[in-house]
């Protein structure tokens, strides 16, 4: 069963045009994403998928994980420098998890914080 975690590129925490030589910090946190995934992710399960835009432009930067008959989780408002080591721990218990239902209590302190939506999985 393939899990996703979709990283919108385009999120930016300034409010100001950001300048052209400067990567969105969207990016700046797949990068991060990446480069620690290639070290943390084990298994041809897991992808990370770059996305355009996610709509959660008021609430930068946002990702989100899915999987085929597991909730989805959105997670917004994240801090581009923190959370890259705390999305895969999540990841982690997120593919090991038969439902894919994660108690709040089991998510890393850094992701507590931020603003989560769980959506169902379709046809529950």
């Amino acid at each position: 069963m393939k899990h996703t975690l979709f990283v919108c590129q385009s999120c930016h925490h300034s409010s100001k045009e950001q300048p052209k030589e400067q990567p969105a910090d969207g990016t700046r946190l797949l990068e991060q994403l990446n480069t620690l995934g290639t070290e943390h992710i084990q298994s041809n399960e897991f992808e990370i998928q770059p996305v355009g835009c996610l709509w959660t432009c008021d609430k930068p930067c946002a990702v989100a994980f899915c999987a085929p008959q597991k909730p989805t989780y959105l997670f917004t408002t994240l801090p581009t420098d923190e959370t890259a080591p705390a999305l895969l721990e999540f990841g982690d218990r997120y593919l090991d998890s038969n439902t894919g239902d994660i108690p709040w209590k089991q998510f890393p302190e850094a992701l507590q914080s931020v603003s989560i939506a769980k959506i169902p999985a379709v046809g529950e």
